[in-house]
């Protein structure tokens, strides 16, 4: 099984209304995103994804979050922008177009790390 990874980062501000701690009000993280691809085998090209197009799927979907308040924008407007819930959103948008996607890990800060995907863990 073969594996890549790959990175970006967002700025970005977000409050999970409702929580009871610092967290209700409004506050910033320099978000880093990493997204996974495996593939079984390798293309014709010896690679199991071009790094530069996944690296460009990636950036298109987060620029629109990037310097603006989560909870102003879809779909973090209805759901809470939890690290969990912006890894699933993730995922969910960009399997469509990359099949070998496996996971997506959100890191709101050193030391935090939420990861989604759709494996079962034991």
């Amino acid at each position: 099984m073969y594996t890549i990874a790959v990175e970006d980062k967002i700025s970005c501000a977000h409050s999970l209304l409702g929580y009871n701690g610092e967290c209700a009000r409004v506050h910033g993280h320099n978000f880093e995103i990493a997204i996974v691809l495996k593939r079984q085998s390798l293309d014709t090209y010896g690679m199991v994804a071009d790094f530069k197009e996944i690296k460009k799927r990636l950036r298109g979907l987060l620029e629109k979050f990037d310097h603006q308040n989560l909870n102003d924008i879809p779909p973090f407007d209805k759901i809470l922008p939890t690290s969990e819930n912006i890894a699933s959103f993730i995922y969910r948008e960009l399997k469509i177009s990359l099949p070998q996607l496996v996971e997506v890990r959100v890191s709101e800060q050193k030391g935090s790390l939420a990861t989604y995907s759709e494996n079962e863990y034991p």
